[in-house]
């Protein structure tokens, strides 16, 4: 009896085998059942090559897993349609007007016509402004106001306002000088004040030359109109051209009457801000 019990396969043998053949065969349906991503799967692949390093490349249209396991079976690519886009206008040609076209000269000639129209309309207003504040002096022709190109130009006499080979206003001439402070200070631009002599020569203990004649009426001209502060010095510009600069010949005594004068430009051109600053005024005794 003990040699009938002695050899042979254990019964649990048996069952194990049917159980791995049955999971064999599930796994095997499993397999033919799934689908493969190959998106997926190269994104996979990618990832895992990246983490450890393998320089081994997957095929792009058909992978090894689809020739071994899904013979006659490839994964259909998505298809991806090109359209053309339109382009549209580049950021720098936006807001970029061509001011060769027609239509934008036509636009900028206008904009400066209006421009010029209200500067002239601005000009002409401070022109009768000041000739308001000269009152009688302009209409005895003591003083002058006009239009010189883009400036206004105040031309006041030697009559008016000095003695003769003096530099020291006359009293009847300061109430005109008031007025014209306070127009002075309601018009923009820069004011060049320049004195002017005929060409009879000059020398005195005060002044050496028509130069220093000149200048110091100049001088005087402009320390009025500083008074009360009403009006920036930085705005005055001092010039003293003794009889360099006549407006009739020296030739008889009502031209030289002419040519004694003290001028106030109001400069009006764009350049006005470009010019340089204005030196100290020295009074008319020389002391700054």
């Amino acid at each position: 009896m003990s040699d009938d019990e002695g050899g042979g396969t254990p019964a649990w043998v048996m069952t194990f085998a049917d159980l791995m053949s049955l999971l064999l065969c599930f796994f095997v349906l499993l397999l033919s059942f799934a689908e493969m991503d190959i998106i997926k799967y190269k994104q996979v692949a990618g990832s895992m090559k990246m983490a450890f390093g393998v320089q081994r490349d997957v095929a792009s249209e058909q992978s090894e897993l689809d020739e071994e396991f899904i013979e006659g079976r490839t994964a259909e690519a998505p298809e991806f349609e090109m359209t053309a886009v339109p382009e549209g206008p580049r950021p720098e040609e936006v807001g970029a007007p061509d001011v060769n076209d027609p239509s934008m000269e036509g636009l900028l000639a206008a904009i400066k016509a209006a421009e010029e129209a209200a500067r002239e309309e601005a000009q002409q207003e401070a022109i009768e402004k000041l000739t308001a504040a000269l009152g009688e002096d302009v209409e005895r022709g003591m003083v002058d106001v006009q239009k010189v190109g883009e400036n206004i130009l105040i031309t006041i006499t030697e009559k008016a306002s000095f003695p003769s080979g003096a530099a020291t206003l006359r009293g009847s001439f300061l109430p005109a000088l008031t007025n014209l402070r306070e127009a002075l200070s309601e018009v923009e631009g820069r004011i060049v004040v320049a004195g002017h002599t005929d060409n009879r020569p000059i020398k005195t203990a005060q002044f050496r030359s028509n130069w220093e004649l000149s200048s110091s009426r100049a001088v005087s001209v402009v320390h009025e109109l500083l008074k009360d502060g009403v009006i920036p010095e930085q705005r005055f510009l001092v010039e003293g051209h003794a009889d360099s600069h006549p407006i009739a010949p020296n030739d008889t005594p009502e031209n030289r009457a002419k040519n004694r004068r003290v001028e106030l430009t109001i400069l009006r051109s764009p350049k006005v801000e470009e010019q340089e600053e204005v030196i100290d005024l020295p009074s008319v005794d020389g002391t700054s």
